[in-house]
């Protein structure tokens, strides 16, 4: 027997779906910080260090002006190098994140979070290289995922404590 088959009998089948969205929920808050940190510090990966939010270029200018070429790119390149686009869309990736990272909020971050990727989905459109199917759209089904499933809020997270506050129990959309 090989190692991931005895590591997998551990486990039945709803238990095993129920892990699942663990790695899920923190893979795709490291997604969400990723960007946020590139964009912001200019960590040399996607974004320069000169060409980063801190040295005072737009973190959204370069893709809002140049890559949408569909029917809606007009809307689009319109929007390139707003200081309001620019807020929302780092402290869009940056609550996201967080909210992911620690269980905390999660029906708003998996609501905010699919509202984010669906706009950049949209804003890719004629997708290149599938004509509807995008990593942008599997992020969106994660998060819809996450927003229905309770075990991913409350394991490796501060859930249990954010819903026990006052503020959650008040206005439990909140969770």
């Amino acid at each position: 027997m090989n190692f991931f088959s005895q590591f997998f009998q551990k486990f039945t089948p709803q238990q095993s779906a129920n892990q699942i969205w663990i790695p899920l929920r923190l893979s795709l808050s490291w997604i969400m910080l990723w960007a946020f940190l590139d964009k912001t510090f200019g960590l040399g990966f996607s974004t320069s260090a000169d060409t980063s939010w801190l040295s005072g270029v737009s973190p959204t200018t370069g893709y809002l002006q140049f890559a949408p070429d569909g029917p809606l790119a007009a809307i689009f390149n319109s929007l390139a190098g707003n200081v309001v686009i620019d807020w929302l869309f780092m402290l869009g990736l940056l609550g996201v994140g967080v909210a992911l990272l620690l269980g905390m909020g999660m029906r708003v971050a998996s609501v905010a979070g699919s509202l984010l990727m669906f706009l950049i989905w949209l804003s890719a459109l004629p997708l290149e290289n599938n004509p509807f199917m995008d990593q942008h759209i599997v992020y969106i089904l994660i998060l819809i995922g996450l927003y229905n499933e309770p075990a991913a809020h409350t394991r490796l997270s501060l859930a249990e404590w954010w819903q026990n506050t006052r503020l959650v129990k008040n206005h439990p959309w909140l969770t």
